[in-house]
């Protein structure tokens, strides 16, 4: 049996310098199993190729747009059966962030040798299941998966960050404080500029259990990971049915000055507050004439008449590389 099938897109931003070094792990090492993607649309023929060959773990090495689309078809796919194998994601994107919640920190290369030698023993105690963000628009057609949905400002500050930071080749850690910081003075001291994020969206959001909220919001996040942002855990003293895990921030000076004094105090999305708002759902509706959220990198819209429905899948087992 292969130990670990990795798959890997050349094309991400990462790769393009390390690659080279994965390939050449790879060769030299008979426990991996490495098929390369560089179109998104490839990903279901790796991973009919892979599971053929029923590997312990599979292993994801690419950008945002990668890992979503890798779950995805994982899940609609069912080219496993009823017995996937586990997932692991190299920390190898823009924000790393089912990454760090898997326990992947550092340089992808070290975290690819520590799952190659957790899949020598016994697994059990590394599995972790997480559910997925099912993202459709309430029609028939096929959801989009992920974990982690950023919507209102914080998906403007996102796109900020991609469209305007990124392109000056600063490090990651650099670009993402300079949007925030951005955002942050675009919100607190409305002000509005070219140079600027505009992050003030009305929104609709429905939850189906318990009610809506109108308005205006700073920050709208929608997760199935255990950690947020800059290492803050979101909240588990809601709902214990509900696994879509919901924050938003309302766009006024209350709502996010309560949201940094939160942050700097490490317990964002652990309490309500003044216009921060939390909830658990296993579905919510978001309607806006022009809204955008981001699920994992990726860009998606809502419009009149075309509401983003957000539901909640069966577990998922994953791979955590902290015992």
């Amino acid at each position: 049996m292969t130990l670990v099938a990795l798959i890997s897109n050349p094309r991400s931003t990462g790769n393009r310098a390390m690659l080279p070094a994965v390939r050449d792990y790879c060769a030299r090492n008979p426990d991996i199993f490495h098929y390369e993607v560089e179109e998104v649309d490839q990903i279901a023929a790796a991973l009919r190729t892979i599971a053929l060959i029923k590997p312990k773990v599979l292993v994801i090495n690419g950008g945002d747009g990668t890992v979503q689309a890798t779950l995805t078809e994982l899940y609609h796919g069912g080219h496993f059966g009823d017995n996937p194998p586990p997932v692991a994601v190299l920390p190898n994107g823009k924000t790393n962030l089912i990454a760090q919640d898997l326990g992947a920190y550092g340089k992808p290369l070290a975290a690819l040798d520590k799952i190659v030698q957790i899949a020598r023993d016994d697994l059990e105690s590394h599995i972790v299941v997480r559910q997925l963000i099912a993202l459709s628009d309430g029609e028939d057609g096929r959801a989009v998966l992920g974990m982690f949905l950023g919507g209102a400002g914080l998906a403007e500050i996102i796109l900020y960050c991609r469209n305007k930071i990124y392109p000056l080749g600063l490090p990651n850690s650099v670009s993402h404080l300079l949007a925030a910081l951005a955002g942050l003075a675009a919100v607190l001291f409305g002000l509005s500029a070219k140079f600027l994020p505009i992050t003030r969206n009305a929104l609709r959001i429905s939850w189906f259990r318990t009610g809506e909220l109108n308005g205006s919001f700073a920050v709208v996040m929608v997760t199935t990971l255990e950690k947020l942002l800059l290492g803050s855990r979101s909240e588990v003293n809601a709902s214990p049915t509900g696994h879509l895990k919901f924050i938003a921030v309302e766009h006024n000076r209350a709502g996010v000055t309560t949201m940094l004094l939160d942050t700097l105090m490490g317990r964002f999305g652990t309490r309500r507050g003044r216009g921060v708002h939390l909830a658990r759902e296993d579905m919510i509706r978001i309607d806006s004439d022009q809204g955008r959220v981001i699920l994992d990198g990726e860009l998606f819209e809502a419009s009149a008449g075309k509401p983003i429905i957000l539901r909640s899948t069966a577990p998922v087992p994953f791979l955590r590389l902290a015992a």
